[in-house]
């Protein structure tokens, strides 16, 4: 089996696997929210609204992961992956939008208590709580990339929800605070607010183009020299992440009089994907000495000729 057609069969079933968590989610989304209503619970009602986001958010990132399959083209010579990782960035923001109106909400809820019906509010987060943990099972069994996480983690907030809705319900009909449904929700939405923070940041570098963690240039540049005979310097390194999988490299290497050049390019090209996860690198090889590289030393961003 080829490498694509592997990511073909991860594509395939990351589809599949979306669409069912999306059906669940959304189906029951309609649940909660009348079940919050009915009860009176901040923590139903967020949790509903959360639920309403993470039916966008999935959908979002089943049509990713659909684009993600599409073949490259003369205006995408890359292809389409990196709409997985613009889906994942956009379930981040809304994610941060979301937990902004829980605190919001959850505040004024506690200035003003108000009546909760905790019997119905437990019935309804208890059913909740299965549906999250389906979805959530659904998408943990597939291959981890940034759209897959991002999906994951709306659903793993609705699943911190129902449990704080529990917890609330359990409360409120044994002791009557019903304080404590707001106060839930808020931690809820800071446990949230963490991951969503993660996925931003982590899909924000992919979008921005920042080298792949431990792929810096000057690592890449150390280790080429260390471990691949015959290379006299290597210089104007640039990696970057076409998505969360693929990583991709451009440099100039110098070689050291004698040096064979096809020799060395495949040595370097097969160093960058054993050490680094690099599967796709452009690499000038250099016979002379480069009067650029010189001026510069291992200057990793200069992008000056030769």
């Amino acid at each position: 089996m080829t490498a694509h057609q592997h990511s073909n069969d991860h594509s395939h079933a990351n589809e599949r696997r979306v669409f069912f968590a999306m059906w669940l989610t959304g189906t029951f989304m309609l649940v909660e929210f009348v079940g919050g209503v009915l009860s009176g619970s901040l923590a139903l009602i967020a949790d509903a609204g959360h639920m309403l986001t993470d039916t966008g958010a999935l959908m979002l990132a089943w049509v990713a992961t659909r684009l993600a399959r599409k073949p490259a083209d003369i205006a995408r010579s890359y292809g389409y992956g990196r709409a997985e990782t613009l889906a994942a960035f956009t379930n981040g923001i809304v994610m941060l939008v979301l937990v902004g109106w829980i605190l919001f909400e959850a505040a004024t809820r506690i200035m003003e208590p108000r009546d909760i019906l905790a019997g119905p509010m437990l019935a309804v987060a208890i059913a909740g709580l299965a549906v999250n943990i389906a979805a959530l099972k659904l998408l943990h069994g597939g291959d981890g990339n940034l759209n897959m996480r991002g999906a994951a983690l709306h659903v793993m907030g609705d699943l911190l929800g129902s449990v704080a809705a529990i917890a609330a319900a359990v409360t409120i009909l044994f002791t009557g605070f019903t304080a404590i449904d707001p106060i839930l929700s808020v931690l809820v939405a800071l446990l949230i607010l963490r991951s969503a923070a993660a996925i931003i940041r982590e899909s924000a570098h992919v979008l921005m183009e920042g080298s792949p963690e431990g792929a810096g240039g000057g690592d890449i540049a150390d280790d080429l020299l260390t471990h691949v005979p015959g290379l006299a310097d290597v210089h104007h390194v640039h990696a970057w992440s076409l998505t969360s999988e693929r990583k991709v490299a451009t440099l100039h290497a110098r070689l050291a009089p004698g040096t064979d050049a096809g020799a060395a390019l495949a040595a370097i090209k097969a160093r960058l994907g054993s050490r680094f996860g690099i599967g796709h690198a452009t690499v000038q090889i250099e016979q002379a000495d480069c009067p650029d590289a010189e001026a510069h030393g291992h200057n990793f961003q200069n992008d000056e000729p030769c």
